[in-house]
């Protein structure tokens, strides 16, 4: 149970079957309404307590404020203990994972097939899907020659360790690869989730609002790269990249960006540029740093 939105994790299916997932402790979602108090995690994945607005109170009958923290605190602490597993052992493999986060439609899986087909020869690559329902964007990925495997989350709106967990033990990658993991289209519970990726990729198309950074800065926050998509489609859009470019830095004043068309190709070689260097670090053993100054 997600005690942000209050999203059902128990019906996980790993291409069409159930994922056979240990859930976390379920527990009835807390009601929040004018206020409530939970955590808020920094991007240096240290963590506080706070409140929502004016009443300070959270609006769950029967059960106090502390409580619910105390339980959002278990289930993301073991969501966490899960993603440390995993990165351990994909970091030992040489594998570079990227969680790529966005709103739905910003174009993560026509950016993937175009990736895919770029790297051929050059890389291994790896795609796990995440979706509420049906197997399209593995499909779409399956079609390009690169194993995909489907996550579906049912009424859940973000993936978490554990259903990686699950869809890795189904499908582990090369040694030396690219995995990529497509997270749940949402700006907004995948920030919280660690998956055990090297880096999360916030991604955010010109046909969205250049104050997207401003609106969902947690996301923002919680990222390494952002691309923006869909930069063909400038002339007939109102989004200025310079301005979501610096309300992004608002956020993360390290935050490096690239601007880029998946369909005409613009910009595709600085991001080839960004995973060569990741994958590169990676397979050497050596923590990727990605310090270049693009974007």
């Amino acid at each position: 149970m997600c005690t942000t939105c209050g999203c059902q994790s128990g019906e996980a299916r790993i291409e069409g079957k159930p994922a056979g997932i240990a859930g976390f402790r379920r527990v009835d979602p807390p009601r929040r309404g004018t206020g409530g108090a939970h955590l808020h995690r920094h991007p240096d994945g240290t963590w506080h307590r706070h409140t929502d607005g004016p009443l300070g109170a959270v609006h769950a009958p029967g059960m106090p404020p502390a409580r619910i923290v105390e339980i959002e605190e278990d289930l993301l602490a073991a969501n966490d203990a899960v993603a440390a597993t995993i990165r351990r052992d994909l970091e030992a493999r040489g594998v570079f994972a990227l969680n790529l986060v966005s709103s739905p439609g910003s174009g993560k899986t026509t950016l993937l097939v175009r990736t895919i087909g770029d790297l051929a020869g050059r890389y291994p690559v790896a795609v796990i899907e995440g979706d509420q329902q049906t197997s399209r964007d593995a499909d779409r990925i399956r079609a390009t020659g690169a194993p995909a495997l489907q996550v579906n989350t049912g009424r859940g709106c973000h993936l978490d360790a554990r259903m990686i967990a699950a869809a890795l033990g189904t499908m582990p990658p090369a040694r030396d690869s690219l995995l990529v993991i497509e997270n749940v289209g949402n700006l907004v519970c995948p920030a919280a989730f660690d998956l055990g990726e090297s880096h999360k990729v916030v991604i955010l198309s010109v046909t969205e609002g250049d104050d997207k950074p401003l609106k969902y800065p947690d996301m923002f926050a919680a990222a390494d790269l952002m691309l923006i998509t869909k930069i063909d489609l400038l002339p007939y859009v109102s989004f200025d990249v310079g301005e979501a470019t610096a309300h992004a830095r608002r956020v993360r004043p390290d935050l490096e960006a690239i601007a880029l068309s998946a369909t005409v190709g613009t910009g595709m070689e600085a991001w080839l540029d960004w995973l060569g260097r990741g994958l590169a670090a990676r397979a050497h053993g050596v923590e990727a740093s990605l310090q270049a100054g693009i974007g």
